[in-house]
């Protein structure tokens, strides 16, 4: 456990069992309980203010996840909460939380700071249109880190996305990472965990929940259901996570982000 110590003096009690939880490929998570009877997740690493930051944005917009309780010395403590498998009810929940979370819009596409997943950048600062910010912010944010022909083909992508994507979607709340694993169902519902927010178009969150699987069909029942041109809009809009992939845990993503390329025609 990194600097228990500090974990302990932020709680302000003894730390008398403590539990590795999924989601550490690029921190430390644990689940702690205390002395006193409290239980909650500890999460260490170099971005958890920022994390605490869109927790907080998350929850100021009527969204469940997880309270924030305190956050200082490289940990952000926030509240545990009971996880279910999912199900209808809980997907329908989520699509619920997305609705609201999708309609809290900002003034730009962008966020305030900008953010990473390990050593892959997420340049946040503000663009006019949202195709420049998809391809400014997004797709070319570090070509060199790729390899050159997949760089190339998203370079010659990047220039005709007007065409792709809507240049002046409006600016909705995204959690920015959303895969099943980043959602906890509950017996309450769904809540949203490790978010890397930042304000854009709403499809990019749905693209993501269906990078890595498909959501249970009470999801769209409760969301609404895509506009037309949404095959290629979510090819766009998944390459992205695809890039992180492939460069965060190497070649075993190329083939996926080949196949974005491909139906892209890229």
């Amino acid at each position: 456990m990194a600097d228990r110590a500090a974990l302990e003096a932020l709680v302000g009690a003894a730390i008398v069992r403590s539990q590795p939880l999924r989601g550490g490929d690029l921190s430390e998570v644990i689940r702690v309980d205390l002395e006193d009877g409290r239980r909650m997740v500890a999460k260490a690493g170099p971005r958890v203010a920022a994390e605490a930051r869109m927790l907080r944005a998350i929850a100021r917009a009527g969204v469940p996840a997880p309270a924030v309780i305190a956050e200082g010395g490289g940990w952000l403590l926030i509240e545990h909460l009971d996880e279910r498998a999912a199900s209808g009810p809980g997907w329908a929940a989520l699509g619920t939380a997305l609705l609201r979370l999708h309609g809290t819009t900002g003034a730009a596409y962008g966020w305030d700071e900008d953010h990473g997943f390990g050593p892959a950048a997420i340049p946040n600062a503000a663009c006019a249109d949202w195709p420049d910010f998809w391809a400014a912010r997004r797709l070319l944010a570090w070509p060199e880190a790729l390899p050159a022909g997949i760089a190339r083909r998203v370079e010659t992508l990047a220039a005709r996305l007007d065409g792709l994507i809507p240049r002046h979607p409006p600016a909705a709340l995204l959690h920015g990472d959303l895969w099943t694993g980043n959602v906890l169902f509950t017996p309450e519902g769904a809540a949203l965990i490790d978010p890397a927010c930042y304000h854009g178009d709403a499809e990019v969150d749905l693209a993501m929940l269906e990078l890595f699987g498909t959501p249970g069909p009470a999801f769209r029942e409760r969301y609404g259901a895509p506009a037309p041109g949404w095959p290629a809009r979510r090819a766009v809009y998944q390459l992205w996570p695809a890039l992180v992939h492939l460069r965060l845990f190497g070649s075993g993503y190329r083939g996926l982000v080949e196949r974005c390329l491909a139906t892209l025609g890229a």
